[in-house]
C-alpha cells in the first residue's frame, strides 16, 4: 500500500523472496486479500503474518536492535468488512462483528510490541462506502454514507485503544496513519475541480468496469471475450478496479498523508 519512498526508506522484499540475502531494508509480510479474521482470501491472516515475522527474529534474521528502530506498519481490516458485508450480510450483528475484530486487531499490535518493535502504526479504515462496488448505488455520485459509518465507528475504536496503550506503555509507540480523512479529501478536491475542468475523471468510478458478475478486472470469457472495459485516460483515474485506487488515485492521498508520514520517521 505504502510506497517506501514516502518514507524515505528503500522497499522491504516481499515475504515469499525471505530466502534472497537482500533483508536489510525488511520484509513486507502482507498477503493480498487477507485480513485481521478469516476473509474471501485463503491466505495468511494478520496473525499468521506476526508468526512469521516473529520466527524470523528467533532465527536471528533481525537483531534486537533491528527490531527496536524499525517502523511496523498494520493496514488491515477492510477486507474483513467486505467478507462480512458478502457472506454474513446481517447488519444488526455488525457491532458485534466490529468489537471482535478490533479486539483480535489490538490483541494483534499489542504482540508486535512485545515481539520488540518500537514503533507500530496502525492505518485507520479508508471510506468504504466510497468504493465503486458501494458507490455504485448511488451511479457514483456520492459515496455512500450508511457504510462510512462503518469506518468511522471502527476508526473511533481504534484511535481509542492507540491513546489507551500508549498511556499504559508511557511512550507513543503506537501510531494511526489516518486514511480515512485523507481518502475523503482527496476525493472531494477532485470533485470540486471537476466542477472547473468537466475533462478530469470522476473519481468514485473505476477505470476498469465489469460487464458481467463473476467476472474480476483484466478476466475473458471461455471464447477469449474480454468481460470489462477501461477508461480512455487510466492515469487520470481514482480508483482502478471496484475496490483498488489507481496508482493516480494512491498519489492522490499520500499527498494529503505526507505531513502525518514525515512524523511517523522522525
Amino acid at each position: 500500500m505504502i510506497d517506501a519512498s514516502y518514507l524515505k526508506i528503500e522497499t522491504p522484499i516481499p515475504y515469499a523472496l525471505k530466502n534472497s540475502s537482500n533483508l536489510q531494508n525488511g520484509i513486507n509480510f502482507a498477503y493480498g486479500g487477507t485480513g485481521v479474521l478469516k476473509t474471501l482470501v485463503d491466505g495468511p491472516n494478520l496473525t499468521v503474518q506476526i508468526d512469521s515475522f516473529e520466527q524470523q527474529i528467533k532465527q536471528n534474521v533481525y537483531s534486537k536492535s533491528d527490531v527496536e528502530t524499525s517502523i511496523v506498519l498494520v493496514n488491515a481490516g477492510a477486507n474483513d468488512y467486505t467478507k462480512f458485508a458478502l457472506k454474513d450480510r446481517n447488519l444488526f450483528e455488525i457491532a458485534k462483528f466490529r468489537k471482535s475484530l478490533v479486539d483480535e486487531l489490538s490483541a494483534n499490535i499489542k504482540r508486535i510490541h512485545s515481539l520488540g518493535a518500537e514503533k507500530i502504526v496502525v492505518s485507520l479504515l479508508q471510506p468504504i462506502g466510497c468504493l465503486p462496488t458501494i458507490s455504485v448505488a448511488s451511479l457514483y455520485h456520492d459515496c455512500i454514507d450508511l457504510l462510512d459509518l462503518v469506518s468511522r465507528d471502527h476508526n473511533k475504536m481504534m484511535l481509542q485503544i492507540v491513546e489507551d496503550l500508549n498511556k499504559e506503555i508511557g511512550k507513543p509507540v503506537f501510531r494511526t496513519l489516518d486514511l480515512y480523512n485523507s481518502f475523503l479529501t482527496a476525493i472531494h478536491t477532485i470533485q470540486n475541480n471537476r466542477k472547473e475542468n468537466s475533462t478530469l475523471m470522476n473519481p468514485l468510478e473505476p477505470c476498469c468496469a465489469l460487464l458481467s458478475v463473476g467476472y474480476d478486472c483484466g478476466k475473458v470469457d471461455d471464447k477469449g471475450q474480454k468481460k470489462y472495459t477501461l477508461c480512455e485516460n487510466p492515469e487520470v483515474s481514482f480508483f482502478w478496479d471496484n475496490a483498488h485506487p489507481s496508482q493516480n488515485g494512491w498519489y492522490s492521498v499520500f499527498k494529503q498523508l505526507e505531513p502525518s508520514l514525515s512524523q511517523i520517521t522522525s
